[in-house]
């Protein structure tokens, strides 16, 4: 393994080399480098078997004054994880944004797609991301959760409906807004006049009890979240924001991880939520007789009690299988859902597009 300083030796980049890190190109290849003169081999590795940048690592050349670099591609459109790993040693670059992802930090770039821009910021007017921390009885932690306001929140007075929407495993509160780019999907369709205003609240889907032998990733049976956002949360956001209080202007909805959040949390409490959004998540073993308490078990009353279920899923997903087939359980027994899906893994782009598509369903007349 390489020392820290070998891996990111003191000097790194001259400012002959400042650019963006890393490059993408017009084609959509990506050039990768990064300062390491003392090092014998530098590769950059994905993260993920179905990544938009292929399977990987990327052996990198050594050039001038210390600097590897590799050029691959084309990318698939989207946001990709990557590190490099130089000698052995996994490591991040100097020089280039970083990310909350697989349980640490790590590096991603994003490469435009030329035919979407749902997701880019414009010249639109933008709604704002606020930083809201609370204390938790229950976990006994001092909470953060990050709350989008829609453009004129603070000028209108209008009070608005939630969103509750949920990132996956071995990411957090942030990931939503840094690489879904929720904020901008949002201010986009409001621009548009394609959605109602709404508030939209990222919290950490982990939130471990005290004594968890994990507390960063907390089992499911240590794992307290369901308690926090029914308990804790949502009182918490009533109080603090302007929002119309009661269940059909209350949606929960998460992707991978927090598509199983949503769907326990949302279907197992149709007393605080009612509308349930899941993206890559849902499963062939759904029965709608026993599966979440049988909260769907009678169609008609199902109607009643969800303004709206929707499942999302891209179709080389590897949960794709599972999600089609609880819709298909959901259209063969009469439960009226939505149901998307579009090209795509399990990745950043497919999750963006889902919300896309269920934003503008919600809270509508």
């Amino acid at each position: 393994m390489g020392t820290a300083r070998r891996v990111l030796p003191a000097g790194g980049l001259t400012s002959a080399h400042i650019q963006p890190e890393p490059m993408v190109h017009s084609d959509q290849r990506v050039t990768f480098r990064i300062a390491a003169p003392e090092a014998a081999s530098v590769q950059v590795v994905p993260r993920g078997d179905d990544n938009g940048m292929g399977p990987g690592p990327y052996p990198m050349k050594k050039e001038e004054e210390g600097v590897w670099r590799v050029t691959i591609g084309p990318v698939r459109p989207g946001f990709h994880y990557y590190e490099f790993c130089v000698d052995g040693a996994r490591c991040l670059h100097p020089h280039a944004e970083v990310y909350w992802g697989w349980g640490q930090a790590v590096g991603g770039v994003e490469v435009p797609d030329p035919e979407l821009d749902f997701y880019d910021p414009k010249d639109v007017p933008h709604g704002e991301l606020r930083l809201h921390r609370y204390h938790s009885r229950i976990t006994d932690t001092l909470r953060r959760v990050i709350v989008y306001t829609p453009p004129g929140y603070d000028r209108d007075g209008a009070a608005c409906p939630v969103l509750y929407l949920q990132h996956g495993a071995g990411e957090s509160e942030r990931c939503w807004s840094w690489q879904g780019k929720a904020n901008f999907i949002l201010d986009n369709l409001l621009a548009e006049g394609h959605a109602r205003p709404m508030l939209v609240v990222m919290a950490n889907g982990y939130a471990a009890r005290p004594g968890a032998a994990d507390p960063g990733r907390p089992s499911r049976e240590e794992n307290a979240f369901e308690e926090v956002v029914v308990k804790e949360l949502v009182p918490r956001i009533d109080d603090r924001y302007r929002t119309v209080a009661d269940r059909q202007s209350r949606a929960i909805a998460g992707l991978s991880m927090g598509a199983g959040q949503a769907l326990r949390i949302g279907l197992g409490h149709p007393e605080v939520f009612g509308s349930v959004g899941a993206f890559s998540g849902g499963g062939r073993d759904f029965d709608p007789a026993t599966s979440y308490g049988g909260v769907l078990a009678d169609p008609d009353r199902a109607a009643e009690q969800f303004r709206l279920l929707w499942l999302g899923c891209g179709r080389q997903d590897r949960l794709y299988d599972g999600a089609r087939g609880m819709h298909e359980t959901l259209e063969a027994t009469g439960i009226k859902h939505g149901w998307f899906e579009c090209d795509g893994a399990h990745e950043w782009q497919v999750w963006r597009k889902c919300l896309r598509q269920f934003a503008p369903l919600l809270f509508s007349e």
